[in-house]
C-alpha cells in the first residue's frame, strides 16, 4: 500500500491511497467465494461456476463493490496510523480507480485536529456571586415537602375547585371530528398543574360529580402534532370523582415524620444548608463557564465543518441512548416530538462546535501550562469508578486497558485545566 497525503484549507486533509493490484484480486477471489453459493447458471450445479466463467459472462464488475468493502476498512486504518494526523471525523471516501488487474485507488477526504492559538487566559474577569439564602426559599422547600406528604381525601359535597384532583372522562374534537390521541377514560387531572393544554383545567372548576362539560381550547403554534398546531378544539368531558389534598400541619411533628430531626427548626436549618450546598454548587459551575468562555473568546482556532458534523453525530447517539433508559427508541422520540434526524443534528450544530472549542482550548492550556494528572490523580478516579460499580480497585485497574487510563489523565489534565482558570481569575 502507497499513501499521499494532501493538506487542504480548514483544517481538512485527503489521503490518497493505493492498494496493489495482488491485494485487490485476493478481494475479488474472497469476493466471488461469498457469492458463489447463491449463484445458479445452467449447466453448472449452484456453487461450483467458475469465477473466470461468470466474469466472462457477466463482466468482473459484478465483484467489484464487495472486493472495495472488504479491503476499504483496513486499507484506511493503516493509512491513517501513517499519516499520523489526528484525524476528527469520518472519512469520505471516493474509489478513484477499481479494475481487475490493476491497483485499487481511493481517497479519504477527513478533518484534523485544529491547531489553537491562545488569547488571554490568566486573570479573566468573571462576576463575583453572593450566596444567599432566603425565608422565602426555606418555606418554599417546606411547603413541596408538605405537598408530597399530602393525603388525599374523597370530595361528594362541592364542585371542582382549583388544587383539586379530578378524575374525568374526555373527547377532543376538531370541527366535529375526532382526533387521535384526543380520548380516555378514568383520566385523573391535578387543577392548577397545566398538565392540559390552554386554559383546559381552569374550565372544569364550578363543576359538579357527573356534569358534562364542553371545554374549548386551542392547540399552541409550536404543538408537535403539526395536524393539531394552532387549531381550536372541543372536548367533551365527563367528572367522574373529585379529590382534595389534606395537608399536614408544618411543625415539630411534621419534622419527625419527613426527615430525621426532632424539632422544625433543625429540618429547617437542614433545608437552609443544603439549599446554600446547592447555590454554592451552581455558582462553581457559572464561573467555570464562565471563565471558560472568556478563554474561548480570547483564543484562535479553525474548526473544519465534518468534525462539528462528527461532535453532533456522537450527541445524538448519546441522546438516544439515554432516553432508552427511559424505555423510548429514537424512532419513537421521533414521532412524538415530529423531530427528525436531521433536525436534530442541525439543531445540535451550535453546541457540538462549542464542545469542541472548549475541549481544544483547554488542551492548549494543559499543554502551556504542562499540566499533568498524577497517579494518585488517576487512583482517585479509579475509586470512584470501583465504588459506582462495586468493585475493588485492583479489580477495575486490571480491566482498564493503558489507552484507557491514558484517555482518563488527559480528562482529569483537561479539569485541571478549568480548576487552573478559575484559580486564576478576577471576580469583580
Amino acid at each position: 500500500m502507497s499513501l499521499q497525503v494532501e493538506k487542504l484549507e480548514h483544517n481538512m486533509a485527503k489521503l490518497t491511497i493505493e492498494v496493489e493490484a495482488e491485494e485487490f484480486a485476493k478481494a475479488m477471489k474472497e469476493a466471488y467465494n461469498k457469492q458463489k453459493g447463491k449463484i445458479s447458471v445452467q449447466g453448472f450445479r449452484k456453487g461450483k461456476v467458475p469465477m473466470a466463467y461468470l466474469e466472462k459472462v457477466y463482466g468482473p464488475e459484478m465483484f467489484y463493490e464487495d472486493a472495495a468493502n472488504i479491503i476499504l476498512p483496513k486499507a484506511y486504518e493503516d493509512a491513517a496510523k501513517e499519516s499520523e494526523l489526528e484525524i476528527t471525523s469520518a472519512p469520505k471516501i471516493d474509489v478513484t480507480q477499481m479494475e481487475k488487474g490493476k491497483s485499487f485507488i481511493f481517497t479519504a477526504e477527513v478533518a484534523v485536529k485544529p491547531a489553537v492559538t491562545l488569547g488571554e487566559y490568566k486573570g479573566l474577569e468573571v462576576p463575583k456571586t453572593e450566596i444567599e439564602v432566603t425565608e422565602e426559599e426555606v418555606s418554599a422547600e417546606l411547603v413541596k415537602e408538605q405537598e408530597k406528604n399530602a393525603r388525599e381525601i374523597t370530595v361528594e359535597d362541592r364542585p371542582v375547585m382549583d388544587k383539586d384532583i379530578v378524575n374525568i372522562d374526555y373527547a377532543g374534537s376538531i370541527d366535529g371530528v375526532a382526533f387521535d390521541g384526543g380520548t380516555a377514560e378514568g383520566q385523573p387531572l391535578e387543577i392548577g398543574s397545566h398538565s392540559f393544554i390552554d386554559n383546559f383545567e381552569e374550565q372544569l372548576i364550578g363543576h359538579n360529580i357527573g356534569e358534562e362539560v364542553d371545554v374549548h381550547v386551542t392547540f399552541p403554534e409550536e404543538y408537535h402534532a403539526e395536524d393539531l398546531a394552532g387549531k381550536p378544539a372541543l372536548f367533551k368531558v365527563k367528572i367522574n370523582g373529585i379529590k382534595a389534598k389534606e395537608l399536614p400541619v408544618i411543625d415539630d411533628d411534621f419534622a419527625q415524620d419527613v426527615s430525621e430531626f426532632d424539632t422544625l427548626d433543625e429540618f429547617k436549618a437542614d433545608i437552609r444548608k443544603k439549599l446554600t450546598e446547592k447555590k454554592e454548587a451552581a455558582a462553581k459551575t457559572d464561573k467555570e463557564n464562565a471563565v471558560v468562555d472568556k478563554a474561548i473568546e480570547n483564543a484562535e482556532m479553525d474548526i473544519p465543518q465534518p468534525m462539528i458534523d462528527s461532535q453532533a453525530d456522537q450527541m445524538a447517539d448519546e441522546f438516544a441512548q439515554r432516553i432508552q433508559y427511559q424505555g423510548l427508541t429514537l424512532d419513537q422520540y421521533f414521532q412524538f416530538t415530529g423531530m427528525t434526524r436531521e433536525k436534530m443534528l442541525e439543531d445540535l450544530q451550535p453546541q457540538a462546535k462549542k464542545a469542541i472549542q472548549t475541549r481544544l482550548v483547554l488542551e492548549a492550556i494543559v499543554e502551556a501550562e504542562k499540566i499533568e494528572a498524577s497517579d494518585e490523580d488517576l487512583d482517585e478516579e479509579l475509586s470512584k469508578m470501583a465504588s459506582m460499580y462495586q468493585m475493588e480497585l485492583d479489580q477495575v485497574k486490571s480491566i482498564l486497558g493503558d489507552a484507557q487510563k491514558d484517555a482518563m489523565r488527559k480528562d482529569i489534565a483537561v479539569q485541571k485545566a478549568v480548576t487552573f482558570l478559575c484559580d486564576e481569575a478576577k471576580e469583580v
